[in-house]
């Protein structure tokens, strides 16, 4: 007994020959240099809104404690950019590079595999904003050393945008 509806048998109906015309069709695709500025703009931002969170909870303290808590910060973000945050970026522009299709699909400004890693960091900071026995001083470093270590990583896409380079295939 055949099936009166087979996979085939609808793509074909709607005009495709295959499923993966299908997927197509539905992928919102961008050029590449798109991807760049859309790595720049989500780095930037989250980096930027992380830092914004700390302002009010530094807000109460004075002085000194307060240079200490920011400078801390300051000094983790470059650490998290150099040896982190700037190694993710450059192999993001690298694999961007090789792409060679016109269109490429918009999520792929940041590879695949780093999504679950994303859900993660993201509930992970909610998790100790909302919930942390961490004093919110010393959070605040801790946030504005990704924060700031996103935003500083984010500059190598702007430069990709500004001054873009064809990858060399050895």
């Amino acid at each position: 007994m055949s099936r009166v509806f087979s996979l085939k048998g609808i793509f074909r109906i709607m005009g495709m020959k295959s499923s993966s015309s299908w997927v197509k069709k539905l992928t919102p695709a961008t050029p590449k240099s798109w991807l760049y500025a859309l790595a720049y703009l989500m780095w930037s931002g989250v980096g930027v809104f992380l830092c914004s969170l700390t302002r009010d909870w530094l807000q109460p303290i004075q002085g000194g404690s307060k240079v200490f808590f920011i400078g801390g910060g300051i000094f983790l973000a470059a650490l998290i950019a150099f040896f982190g945050f700037s190694k993710f970026a450059n192999k993001n522009i690298h694999r961007i590079r090789q792409y060679t299709q016109k269109k490429i699909c918009v999520f792929a400004f940041q590879q695949g595999s780093s999504y679950p890693l994303v859900i993660f960091m993201i509930a992970l900071g909610i998790f100790l904003r909302k919930y942390s026995p961490i004093p919110k001083p010393w959070l605040a470093t801790l946030y504005i050393g990704i924060g700031g270590s996103l935003f500083l990583a984010s500059f190598l896409y702007f430069r990709e945008i500004i001054f873009p380079r064809k990858e060399v295939v050895s």
